[in-house]
């Protein structure tokens, strides 16, 4: 009872607030430029279903494709952020074998290309045959000074991870890598359209490129054959997006400070999120990183799981503080908002900086 009651109490604050708060793109474009925003400044990947529903009081559940990014939208807006993040088209998928739906999964058990055979034989998607329309209808309910930050389908090294299995990606690597870039040359060049072909729309102001690169201790594959599989198809890909106009950000989990001179030199990424306190805090990084490129999030979700409204709320001012003469910082989670984080807990660290 006393938890409903502070969300209650948490979100009725929350609303009263960002009724009044008009969102402003310019904010966290400020952020991606490393500059100091007008006002502490908001950063998230998603939410889960039921902070969605909670933000905006309608259900998920049975929705349209269209109807899910609207309800999303709206409850980016709620929340106080002045973006929101947009899907993928429906029908992008790189299909994978039939596997349970846990919330936990090997990445060895969605193989379905193990030869050359099924690689000619697999039914790629192409963004040319999906129906991009909503980019135009959703432009017609997008909150005054919002705009819209499409992510992918995956990433380059999670598609191929996916498609292949991450120990025969392995072996691969020393007994076929023509065919190993082979296959990461088709996933790259099929993302590659996608960002190409969305990242003009009006209603874009920046992309994510969501592709999980690490371990806790390193890369999933070594630095050198990141740099020779991984990360030119990632130079294409923001390359791409800076020729738009627009912004490119990293969401990508894991220990990569073995390339993250590559991440922000040689591919020239805005933004980097996803941060853990079990590799580098938040509070760790931002000084090593500020001023070469943008720090997102950061407020581990361990820590968020563990700890009270307060000292969550405490650790995000602090964060804000540490940032607030440098700029080039938002706050939010290090990763995203999922189903186990309570509604009340997220609330306080959104209160640090709406209030």
């Amino acid at each position: 009872m006393k938890n409903n009651e502070n969300n209650e109490k948490n979100l009725h604050r929350l609303l009263e607030i960002t009724e009044k708060r008009k969102p402003d793109f310019n904010n966290l474009l400020k952020v991606l430029n490393k500059d100091i925003p007008d006002r502490p400044t908001l950063f998230e990947f998603f939410f889960n279903d039921h902070m969605y529903e909670n933000l905006t009081g309608f259900t998920m559940k049975g929705k349209s494709f269209f109807d899910l990014n609207i309800i999303k939208m709206e409850a980016f807006r709620n929340a106080g952020f002045d973006y929101f993040t947009l899907s993928y088209p429906e029908k992008l998928v790189f299909k994978t074998s039939e596997h349970h739906t846990e919330k936990s999964i090997s990445l060895n058990e969605t193989v379905i290309i193990r030869t050359k055979d099924d690689f000619l034989d697999y039914s790629w998607p192409s963004i040319q045959q999906c129906d991009l329309t909503y980019f135009d209808q959703i432009k017609k309910f997008i909150p005054e000074g919002m705009k819209a930050i499409p992510y992918g389908p995956g990433g380059v090294l999670e598609n191929v991870t996916q498609l292949l299995g991450y120990n025969n990606l392995c072996y691969m690597l020393y007994d076929d890598r023509e065919f190993l870039k082979e296959v990461f040359d088709k996933v790259g060049g099929i993302l590659l359209d996608y960002y190409q072909t969305v990242a003009g729309h009006d209603i874009v102001g920046a992309m994510i490129v969501n592709d999980d690169w690490g371990f806790n201790t390193q890369t999933m594959l070594s630095a050198d054959n990141m740099r020779e599989f991984v990360i030119p198809w990632h130079k294409k890909i923001a390359d791409v997006i800076h020729q738009s106009g627009k912004k490119a950000i990293l969401h990508s989990c894991g220990q990569l400070a073995e390339v993250m001179d590559d991440i922000i030199d040689y591919i020239g990424y805005d933004a980097k999120h996803s941060y853990e306190d079990n590799i580098m805090k938040v509070e760790d990084a931002y000084p090593w990183l500020q001023g070469r490129i943008a720090v997102l999030g950061g407020i581990d979700l361990d820590f968020i799981y563990k700890n009270d409204n307060s000292a969550i709320y405490e650790r995000a001012k602090k964060m804000l503080e540490l940032t607030e003469l440098k700029g080039g910082y938002a706050l939010g989670t290090g990763n995203s908002v999922p189903y186990y984080i309570e509604n009340e807990k997220y609330y306080s660290l959104l209160l640090a900086a709406l209030e």
